[in-house]
């Protein structure tokens, strides 16, 4: 575990609005890398990620790692000491990351404009469907509609079936990481000119839709300038070839790339194609892409007749890239993982350890880590109000009132 006083967001505090996916992704990475992390959840029952999948005696094990060195302060903001103890923490806050739909900070009295009176160097990111402007701005919108709109869903899967998603929640995914680009840029900004309480605060406006059409390639200037339109073309990429998912006799699924001239050449040798390999109208993509069937088919051949293991042990040896397509059971026991120390060793609420991703990515001087696991429902309120200074008598007052 590395030491949190020297992770490079040390000092950073960063108070989260956030529920499920992409708020709470954005600000786990901040508390991964040392900053303080105060999540704000409703008293009655918090983010509902905490239910989300498979349980342990009652919560979500995604929850343990999602919420990861975060304090959870319960605050009932329909209250209006609730509000009062809120603006005093986004006063003193260096980020605000919120994933409200757009006017319902407004509703609750805290505007952009009253933030900014609080705090004017406060760095506040909003993670929204459709970003805070526009004629959709207002509509709800989860990761599914930022794929399907950000043209994500269009292009995965096969051309003779309906769109697929992928198996994660990538559009809510990348919006977060989006979301943390803006909010280090904002504070390098906001550095360069002042500092914390002195220096530019802004506003990072990520929209999941916009977050997923930025990796889309060149889906656009491909339409504009020769009106192509992308489609699905399963696990091939047209003009890249080749490249694509093949099955073994024993039914392992083996993704090999020869896309590159010299990979092809070696590819082919290992095949016993050594013709294919010299034939100077296969040197490059283009020529490759268009006799596609005909390399593609070749390979599936190769490798149906083969088992997984030698398919690996041949292209590897010819320095081909290629891979089975790993489950999750692969994946704990694969060398690469464990020689990169990719799995940490956290501990349940009873004291049952478990396995959970380690912090990405890797600082070779001041790494990220984790210090406790997703905490319990407001385990942290009566801590940070203290440091409000707030005593322990008006925290029980609070508390009976239905603020906390």
């Amino acid at each position: 575990m590395s030491d949190p006083a020297v992770r490079p967001l040390s000092g950073l505090k960063v108070v989260e609005l956030g529920t499920l996916i992409a708020g709470p992704f954005a600000s786990r990475i901040l508390a991964e890398f040392g900053a303080e992390v105060i999540k704000i959840e409703s008293p009655d029952g918090g983010d509902p990620l905490r239910k989300w999948r498979l349980l342990y005696e009652g919560t979500s094990l995604w929850w343990f790692v999602q919420a990861r060195n975060k304090k959870s302060v319960t605050l009932n903001l329909k209250h209006p000491d609730g509000l009062d103890v809120l603006r005093r923490l986004l006063a003193d806050a260096d980020v605000l990351v919120e994933n409200f739909r757009p006017g319902v900070l407004d509703k609750l009295g805290l505007p952009e404009a009253t933030l900014r009176e609080l705090n004017p160097s406060l760095v506040i990111v909003r993670l929204s469907g459709f970003g805070q402007t526009g004629p959709m701005a207002e509509q709800p919108g989860f990761g599914a509609i930022g794929e399907s709109m950000g043209g994500l869903r269009y292009i995965t899967g096969f051309p003779d079936r309906p769109p697929v998603k992928v198996g994660i929640s990538i559009g809510d995914s990348i919006a977060a990481l989006w979301g943390v680009i803006g909010a280090l840029m904002a504070l390098r900004h906001r550095d360069a000119t002042g500092g914390r309480g002195a220096g530019q605060g802004q506003t990072v406006d990520v929209a999941l839709y916009e977050a997923v059409f930025a990796m889309m390639e060149s889906m656009l200037p491909e339409f504009d300038v020769f009106g192509f339109i992308r489609g699905r073309t399963g696990n091939i990429m047209p003009g890249i070839t080749p490249s694509n998912t093949h099955t073994a006799r024993d039914g392992r699924h083996i993704i090999i790339g020869g896309n590159g001239d010299a990979i092809f050449k070696r590819l082919m040798l290992a095949v016993g194609r050594a013709d294919l390999a010299a034939d100077p109208s296969l040197a490059d993509n283009a020529g490759r892409d268009v006799r596609r069937d005909e390399i593609y088919a070749l390979i599936d051949a190769w490798v149906a007749d083969r088992d997984g293991d030698e398919v690996l042990r041949v292209l590897g040896e010819a320095d081909v890239p290629v891979s089975r397509v790993y489950s999750i059971e692969d994946i704990v026991a694969d060398p690469q993982y464990l020689a990169r120390a990719m799995f940490e060793t956290l501990e349940l609420p009873d004291g049952r350890p478990f396995k959970a991703p380690a912090v990405v990515p890797r600082l070779s001087e001041t790494p990220g880590g984790t210090d406790w696991i997703g905490p319990e429902l407001g385990a942290h309120t009566d801590e940070v109000l203290a440091g409000l200074g707030i005593g322990p008598e008006r925290i029980a007052c609070m508390r009976e009132q239905g603020t906390l």
